[in-house]
């Protein structure tokens, strides 16, 4: 089978794209962007599927103009809309030859009951497993996982039925993907989640952000955060708590991952973040740092003598010296108050003879007064 039949030949899976939902549309586009790089660029035939959408055929029409503004290739719709549908080869055809697979926000229960356990689900987890990019925006990265929330409250703190799962299509593996996590408060109903099932990574994007996987590597674009809840060493109560009873979740390691920042899933640790400069640039920006600090001293020492600072320096050791050594400080201060005594004038009630007078060597005779 030709590269044309299968889409791109890759060396492995595809990267997937969870994205938090309202991504921007209008201005950078960045994580679209990435998402069309990713899929192949100029060469990328990209599968709009808008099967959680409530919209009619505008949001295939949206996304249509985005990613042929972004350079793709060519940008088809396909929108089963039941199970039956989903089983239909007229249907799965145009996966075949995608090199990029995108699923729309909606509902989540609604995606989850067409797609998965169909043949167009099965054909979209192929086409990832030769190198096809797959991703969706708010109900389209929650089925990404094994396990999807299919609906769930708001709020910050985690409680027993918080939520309700569906299955996904199992792209993400050992996780559970929350979408619209800090702008709809959805903290609560991850951990919950995490407490019930400490085996599963608890992953919450916000919006106009992606949480990137390749292999076990997730990387973060956009201009919000990723949130993780590591539950594997959690103390809970989740398993006897009742009702909509607050959930008791102690010891879960919390990642916040804004862009550039990388996790590794399997290890569960953070690899990296920021992007490091080239060689080269870092050397350029040293040099100038030196540059700064000389010039930083020139203009301290703008018309000011250099023996001047010369001498500063050498009376700064010297007192450093002296306070080093106490016994040459108390042997210095012992000489000085002799010395002090040895030339202090006497006592007033003392006669002054004339000689004693002229001995004292600050005084002169009063007939030389004036006098050079």
């Amino acid at each position: 089978m030709s590269e044309q039949q299968v889409g791109v030949t890759t060396s492995g899976p595809g990267a997937l794209f969870a994205i938090g939902g309202a991504e921007d549309k209008l201005k950078k586009r960045l994580v679209l962007q990435e998402f069309v790089e990713a899929a192949g660029g100029p060469k990328a035939r990209i599968v709009v599927v808008p099967t959680a959408s409530a919209l009619g055929p505008d949001v295939i029409d949206v996304y249509s103009a985005l990613f042929a503004a972004l350079g793709a290739a060519s940008v088809v719709g396909v929108r089963p809309e039941n199970r039956e549908d989903a089983d239909d080869p007229a249907f799965i055809e145009p996966l075949t030859n995608a090199t990029g697979i995108f699923m729309t926000g909606g509902n989540q229960l609604k995606l989850s009951g067409v797609v998965t356990g169909t043949a167009f689900g099965r054909a979209v987890t192929e086409a990832h497993a030769r190198g096809a990019a797959v991703g969706g925006t708010s109900a389209g990265a929650s089925i990404l996982a094994e396990h999807m929330i299919a609906f769930g409250r708001s709020g910050a703190t985690p409680r027993q039925r918080m939520s309700q799962l569906a299955g996904g299509l199992g792209l993400v593996q050992g996780a559970i993907v929350d979408q619209h996590f800090a702008q709809r408060n959805r903290y609560g109903r991850l951990l919950s989640l995490v407490a019930q099932s400490p085996g599963l990574l608890g992953i919450g994007v916000d919006e106009d952000t992606a949480a990137v996987v390749r292999g076990s590597h997730l990387e973060v674009v956009g201009r919000g955060a990723v949130t993780i809840f590591d539950g594997s060493r959690i103390t809970s109560n989740a398993h006897y708590a009742s009702r909509s009873e607050a959930i008791l979740a102690s010891g879960v390691v919390l990642h916040v991952l804004p862009a550039t920042a990388t996790f590794d899933l399997k290890a569960r640790v953070l690899l990296s973040y920021g992007k490091q400069p080239p060689a080269e640039e870092i050397a350029s920006i040293e040099a100038a740092e030196a540059d700064l600090r000389k010039l930083a001293k020139e203009i301290a020492a703008e018309g000011v003598s250099p023996a001047y600072y010369a001498e500063r320096k050498r009376r700064a050791g010297r007192r450093t010296a002296k306070a080093v050594d106490p016994s040459k400080k108390a042997a210095a201060s012992t000489k000085s108050r002799s010395s002090a005594a040895t030339q202090s004038r006497p006592e007033a009630t003392e006669p002054l003879s004339a000689a004693a007078e002229l001995s004292r060597p600050d005084s002169q005779p009063l007939a030389d007064s004036g006098n050079e």
